[in-house]
């Protein structure tokens, strides 16, 4: 009995591996209901097969192409095909502006990329990437349930942006090429004015500025002036 069950098994198991052969089903409701089964058995290859081919085969007006569209977005980010997830979801959207599912297929994008970006101090493009499609939800549907998420996620990749362009600047702190340091630690404070690395570049910049061979004393008490108008007394710089 042991070995009849075992033997069972590891045919279902092997069942369960073989690769889905698109052109056994005769239609595309087939084709969609096999690919949800192999979705829910988190197949992902297989499921990225039956999905990617309805894709492809089904004709824009059909009501499984946009649910086609959003499940092959969800099983290629599960299997660690984040561009290409990234871009089924915005090819729904595209294709399907007014679908119920075109927001949530927005958003989905943006994490997807932003998924990609994975140390602030790594090149920040899918960071970009995901920052525009965050944004373009909140422009185009700006009372998605979504709406919240994407400006948590937008505040985030903020910090990260800042988070680069700081530490480049200590960086250059560090090897006392102050001129490059005091660019960065600017463009921080100009372009992310409301993330805690905006702060700290503010008082970084004070420090360079008050040093014996910069002595820019004008610019140093103008940065702390609007670190006291800014922020509370516990960040603002010392005299």
């Amino acid at each position: 009995m042991l070995r009849t069950l075992t033997v069972l098994a590891l045919l279902a198991l092997s069942a369960c591996s073989q690769s889905l052969n698109v052109r056994r089903y005769s239609t595309s409701g087939a084709l969609y209901e096999a690919g949800m089964t192999r979705y829910q058995d988190e197949d992902w290859v297989n499921a990225i097969t039956a999905f990617e081919k309805l894709t492809f085969d089904l004709p824009t007006r059909d009501t499984l192409l946009s649910r086609a569209q959003w499940y092959l977005g969800h099983a290629r980010r599960e299997n660690n095909e984040r561009i290409l997830a990234a871009q089924s979801f915005m090819r729904l959207a595209e294709l399907f502006p007014d679908d119920t599912l075109a927001d949530d297929a927005i958003y989905w994008s943006g994490r997807s990329y932003r998924e990609l970006w994975r140390k602030p101090q790594l090149d920040p493009q899918y960071g970009i990437l995901s920052q525009a499609q965050f944004r373009l939800l909140l422009g185009i549907f700006p009372d998605s349930p979504f709406a919240d998420s994407a400006q948590a996620e937008l505040r985030d990749l903020e910090e990260w942006f800042a988070t680069k362009d700081y530490d480049s600047g200590m960086f250059y702190v560090r090897r006392k090429a102050y001129d490059s340091a005091i660019i960065y630690f600017q463009d921080v404070v100009t372009n992310w004015p409301n993330t805690d690395r905006a702060r700290q570049s503010m008082l970084q910049l004070v420090r360079i500025y008050r040093l014996p061979n910069i002595n820019y004393t004008e610019d140093a008490e103008e940065v702390c002036a609007a670190l006291r108008g800014g922020f509370p007394p516990s960040a603002r710089c010392s005299r």
